[in-house]
């Protein structure tokens, strides 16, 4: 695994132009990271020009179109081209967003692409997660439950508690805000980040779960949760929508409440 970091400031060399073909109008310039461990090289990028009018819309569809037609040497994750799966997670013109969901005239100018910032680069756009998905399942993201189950039915919640879980179970692990978080770039280690803090609560406040006091206990860490300096990238990238700052600030007033 490649251990190379890319800070939000990071410095590549220009590589490659790849130009339109000749007599083509409707072109948009696509700046795209580029890296390669087993080159050797530095991180450069790559410029691609690309025939709008012979390709879909989202910046996904630009990629694709470069790595079918033009460099299939682009490496990239995506899956579901719905804003579902999280795949295509990546950083463009300067925001954390899904590729899929991202429309190329919403962009001015040159489009800018690079992977997500602050993580170990696997190949080009596609970062390694690896640690981000271990911190997720840390706060172990399960229906945990001490008494028996029903015979007959599911286990019930009233309507008013499951409105509660709205905002938080739509989490598609994209790692787009925990990315986005400096107190994650500086804390990764021991820092869950918005997205597992996020999925932490969703359990919390989940009426079937009998595991309430476990998991604040978990929680009860000068890193874990209490990294959160409510800088609010979070909530601004999310493409989802959600608000995991206030996750994590719901959380932090439940370990004041119980203490009371």
């Amino acid at each position: 695994m490649a251990e190379f970091f890319l800070p939000a400031n990071s410095v590549v060399k220009q590589g490659k132009l790849f130009k339109a073909t000749e007599g083509v109008k409707n072109i948009r310039r696509f700046i795209v990271y580029r890296y390669d461990p087993s080159s050797g090289e530095n991180p450069s990028t790559d410029t691609y020009e690309v025939d709008m009018d012979t390709c879909g819309p989202m910046v996904l569809d630009a990629l694709l179109k470069i790595k079918d037609e033009m460099d299939a040497t682009l490496s990239l994750r995506r899956s579901c081209r719905e804003g579902i799966c999280g795949s295509c997670s990546m950083n463009i013109d300067g925001t954390n967003t899904l590729a899929c969901t991202q429309a190329i005239s919403d962009i001015r100018g040159e489009v800018k692409v690079y992977p997500l910032p602050h993580q170990p680069v696997v190949r080009d756009l596609v970062s390694d997660l690896t640690h981000f998905y271990a911190q997720y399942a840390s706060v172990e993201p399960w229906m945990k439950t001490d008494s028996a189950t029903p015979p007959d039915r599911e286990r019930l919640q009233s309507r008013e508690d499951r409105e509660k879980l709205d905002g938080l179970y739509e989490c598609i692990l994209c790692a787009c805000c925990s990315t986005s978080c400096p107190s994650y770039w500086w804390n990764a280690d021991r820092y869950l980040g918005p997205a597992a803090l996020l999925n932490a609560y969703r359990w919390i406040v989940d009426s079937r779960d009998e595991a309430t006091g476990d998991r604040l206990d978990d929680l009860e860490d000068p890193f874990k949760l209490y990294r959160c300096h409510t800088i609010m990238n979070c909530t601004q990238v999310c493409p989802k929508g959600l608000n995991p700052a206030k996750a994590i600030a719901e959380t932090k007033k439940l370990m004041v409440q119980r203490k009371i």
